[in-house]
């Protein structure tokens, strides 16, 4: 096993320099590498949540990739200066591919910035007026209940969004905006950002649903009761509700009842069909950044032998991609898309919480 992990951690530090390009842009996936498949999708564009992600387990790598990251995304988003949002994703010189509004994105942003100057946060003036416009977007367009724009979550389903007609929010969505507001406070005060958050907290607590005993993925006054395992990100590493929360340990069982497959691979959603492959949705895989995150929530949870677990899982079901980690695993013919930077980053991450690098 720790041969595996040391071939999967001289990987992760391979695929995370590769996907940080000359101009400061972090894409999802670096296409031009001989190692991406030819078959695989062309994720060949800036996620800003997946470089969050990269940026934080960049980190732990010791690789500094983060202030021209910083100062891509300040500078290069399209309409980003003129409107205060950022968007689905861009190509690498900052045009906007898709226009999809995902406020996550800004909100993980926010805390991917505090990770990285948090020993120093006056060092985190030098990225103010990316803090300013990303904090004072999100701020802009919250209406005391929910975002005023269409909005979508961090799995960007076109048929999935929120509208102010029926006042719904995506729960992990908001759980990404109120810790970056909050962590944006902590260094430039500005009790609007805060109070927004604390906003945004009350709708996290009114998606408990008590009689089906766990949160639920979207709410309003229509609501969404497929169980989503992102609802991981209210503990980790947005830290709304806590580990030992009894929601959230009936939320955590509801998401390994429904979302466990294959002995032990965790899917994002109840009847999730996307499976990267660019033809069709057969049916979608298991996720190495979920069964990661949820070896994350066990690990704080004081679970060593179940953060094992789901982390092992992982280990012991990519053998055929020679330590390169998928987007997805599957039990089929099935290849996917691989490697993907954020399954990287959060390989690192989990790891790095289970004290194996």
């Amino acid at each position: 096993m720790n041969q595996n992990i040391n071939l999967i951690l001289e990987r992760s530090r391979q695929v995370i320099g590769d996907v940080a390009l000359e101009n400061g842009a972090i894409v999802a996936a670096n296409t031009d590498k001989t190692y991406y498949p030819r078959s695989a999708a062309n994720y060949h564009f800036v996620w800003p949540r997946d470089a969050a992600f990269v940026c934080v387990a960049a980190q732990e790598l010791n690789l500094k990739i983060q202030e021209p990251f910083f100062k891509w995304l300040d500078e290069r988003p399209e309409d980003f200066k003129k409107e205060g949002l950022i968007f689905q994703n861009y190509s690498t010189n900052g045009r906007a591919y898709w226009r999809q509004f995902q406020p996550d994105q800004a909100g993980t942003m926010l805390w991917a910035i505090w990770e990285y100057y948090k020993d120093d946060p006056i060092k985190a003036l030098g990225v103010k007026n990316l803090i300013i416009r990303l904090a004072d977007g999100l701020c802009n367009n919250w209406k005391g209940a929910y975002f005023f724009n269409n909005t979508f979550d961090l799995w960007e389903s076109g048929t999935r969004k929120t509208s102010t007609k029926v006042e719904n929010n995506h729960t992990y969505s908001l759980a990404a905006c109120a810790k970056g507001l909050e962590l944006a406070d902590r260094i430039i005060n500005q009790p609007r950002w805060t109070e927004c958050a604390a906003e945004m907290r009350k709708k996290i607590n009114e998606a408990y649903h008590p009689e089906d005993g766990y949160f639920l993925r979207n709410h309003g006054k229509l609501s969404d009761k497929n169980i989503d395992a992102s609802i991981l990100g209210l503990v980790w590493p947005f830290n709304i509700i806590g580990v030992d929360d009894e929601r959230m340990i009936k939320t955590v069982a509801k998401i390994e009842k429904e979302l466990v497959i294959n002995g032990g691979g965790v899917q994002r959603f109840q009847f999730d069909y996307y499976d990267g492959e660019g033809t069709a949705e057969e049916g979608a895989g298991a996720w190495p950044i979920l069964n990661f995150w949820l070896s994350i929530y066990y690990q704080l949870k004081g679970d060593r032998q179940k953060a094992e677990f789901y982390f092992d899982w992982v280990i012991n079901n990519i053998k055929k991609y020679n330590g390169f980690i998928p987007e997805q695993i599957f039990s089929d013919y099935r290849i996917g898309v691989y490697p993907l930077a954020w399954s990287h980053a959060m390989f690192v991450l989990a790891a790095k919480k289970l004290g194996k690098i």
